[in-house]
């Protein structure tokens, strides 16, 4: 049979109540046991890292009592964990968790080719899932007016298209300017191609490089920085990996893409 031993220590000699005090970094508090004195750099499960005067550091464990805080007892705890920051899409947007994609929009988003689409995907592919907006592309812009004809733009139906390189004047620009209207808009950026788009320093180049007129753009640009230019598009998935978010595109291209995205989503459910 299991007996019953009172403890009969008196009060007094009872360790009494020490405060808990969080653990946040830049307390500084003494080791007894130790006699190491220096600041909390950091507070993981179960230990505390602390730095002294020189630099050196030292982990102890979190225990009941354990450090002395301006000469007194005190019990370390781990500091409380901060509020979660809203998470973000790739375009910045603040990220709907849950969130179901919304049953495709009669409008679209019109580009000029297949990279244009990736890119545009990987970036605002989120967004565009959530408002129901589906992305097309064209394969070039000669098209367009009868790609433009068969849509028969309307409000709730409204189309909008992104156009690589759009320089007021040329062919492309008069191309745009015959199918703009109050329900389809036209807009362009202006580099020669959707990869001049991501900023060199995404991909640890300094610049794009320039490449002679009359020359193929992608390959010339892969000649010039020792990339194969055999194979662009081996090229263009390699330049896509290197894009995380917004921040590795080029606000120029950023702007006008949001300007589709509101236009589109502006007219009717």
């Amino acid at each position: 049979m299991r007996q019953y031993s009172p403890d009969l220590t008196p009060p007094w000699k009872k360790p009494q109540p020490v405060p808990e005090v969080p653990a946040e970094p830049g307390l500084v508090v003494e080791e007894p046991g130790t006699g190491f004195c220096g600041a909390v750099i950091r507070c993981e499960a179960g230990t505390v890292t602390l730095e002294d005067r020189f630099g050196k550091h030292r982990v102890f464990p979190l225990e009941p009592r354990g450090f002395l805080l301006e000469g007194r007892p005190v019990t370390l705890v781990r500091p409380a964990a901060a509020p979660a920051r809203p998470a973000r899409t790739a375009s910045g947007s603040v990220a709907v968790p849950g969130a179901r994609a919304r049953v495709a929009r009669a409008g679209r988003i019109y580009v000029e080719g297949r990279h244009d689409a990736e890119l545009v995907e990987k970036v605002w592919g989120d967004d565009l899932r959530i408002e129901g907006v589906v992305v097309e592309y064209l394969e070039g812009v000669d098209h367009l007016p009868s790609i433009v004809a068969d849509f028969a733009p309307g409000p709730d139906a409204r189309l909008g298209i992104l156009v690589d390189h759009l320089v007021p004047g040329s062919k492309e620009w008069r191309i745009a300017e015959s199918v703009t209207s109050e329900h389809a808009l036209v807009v362009g950026h202006p580099y020669i191609d959707i990869w001049e788009a991501v900023k060199p320093a995404a991909l640890g180049i300094a610049a794009w490089p320039a490449v002679p007129r009359g020359q193929d753009w992608k390959t010339g640009v892969c000649r010039a920085l020792g990339w194969p230019s055999d194979n662009t598009g081996a090229v263009w998935q390699a330049i896509l990996k290197r894009v995380g978010s917004y921040k590795d595109l080029e606000p120029e291209l950023l702007g006008r893409v949001e300007e589709l995205i509101d236009f589109v989503t502006g007219g009717g459910a």
